[in-house]
């Protein structure tokens, strides 16, 4: 008896906790999705949480009358927190439109060849009415980049000013040498104030004033024009499936985000 009550104990206090687990990750307001497809989906998840030090979600909805971008932008910065590391697909059912929003990290971890890679995937998904295959995909191939990791020469382009920033990792053998030459700098510095203060390191006095010679010579430089270069950036194009370039971003509610969508 006292086995059996144990036992229900043990589920009535932990099984709330898959489901409060799978309704922080999925927000299906749109009924598209069992408990148990929903728990699955949050468990693929958490490897995911776990790496990029910030969380990933997906939101279906079925009445939703805003902006899918703007919308989707919003909901993972109220889950996250501005310009924080996350990802989040939208599945409108309303507008019938996928949407993917990413922020932090996530932004250069999912470049615009991969974001269309991976809209590619849950589109099809998705144009089946396969809607736990198409949230499925979606964390598989976040799980893939970001294993993946951050490509070389990976950037940014803000799409309304067209700047561009270069992101910059230092490698483990980059990070080894610099480690090197800080030590060295500091003993270095640490024996001479040692030597300077044992009065064992002799001090000379330049004269500057019997040496020094001042000219100065008045120019002057007149303004006659100014000009101005800009230059298309050219959309990425989607024969490459691999995951160089860049991640386009905009921004929405004062915060930075990257991402895309497509219609189904």
């Amino acid at each position: 008896m006292k086995k059996i009550l144990w036992l229900l104990a043990f589920h009535v206090l932990f099984s709330p906790l898959n489901v409060l687990a799978a309704s922080n990750t999925v927000d299906d307001q749109a009924n598209l999705l069992t408990p148990e497809e929903q728990t699955e989906l949050s468990q693929q998840a958490d490897a995911i949480n776990q790496k990029i030090k910030g969380e990933v979600f997906v939101l279906t909805a079925k009445t939703n009358n805003e902006e899918p971008r703007e919308f989707a932008n919003l909901q993972l910065k109220d889950r996250v927190g501005k310009d924080n590391n996350g990802a989040l697909l939208l599945l409108d059912m309303n507008q019938r439109e996928i949407y993917l929003s990413t922020s932090g990290n996530m932004i250069d971890y999912i470049t615009d060849k991969r974001r269309d890679q991976l809209l590619d995937d849950v589109a099809e998904a998705m144009k089946n009415g396969d809607y736990y295959q198409a949230s499925q995909v979606y964390l598989s191939n976040m799980k893939d980049f970001v294993d993946d990791g951050v490509p070389s020469g990976s950037y940014r382009i803000d799409e309304t000013t067209g700047k561009i920033t270069y992101y910059k990792s230092i490698t483990p053998l980059e990070f080894t040498i610099g480690l090197i030459i800080a030590a060295i700098a500091a003993i270095g510095f640490f024996v001479s104030v040692r030597l300077r203060y044992q009065l064992k390191a002799g001090t000379y006095r330049y004269p500057y004033r019997q040496n020094a010679q001042l000219n100065v010579t008045e120019r002057q430089d007149q303004l006659v024009n100014s000009f101005v270069t800009t230059r298309r950036i050219p959309k990425a194009s989607n024969n490459n499936r691999g995951g160089g370039g860049g991640s386009t971003t905009n921004s929405s509610g004062g915060g930075t985000f990257g991402g895309g969508g497509r219609s189904f």
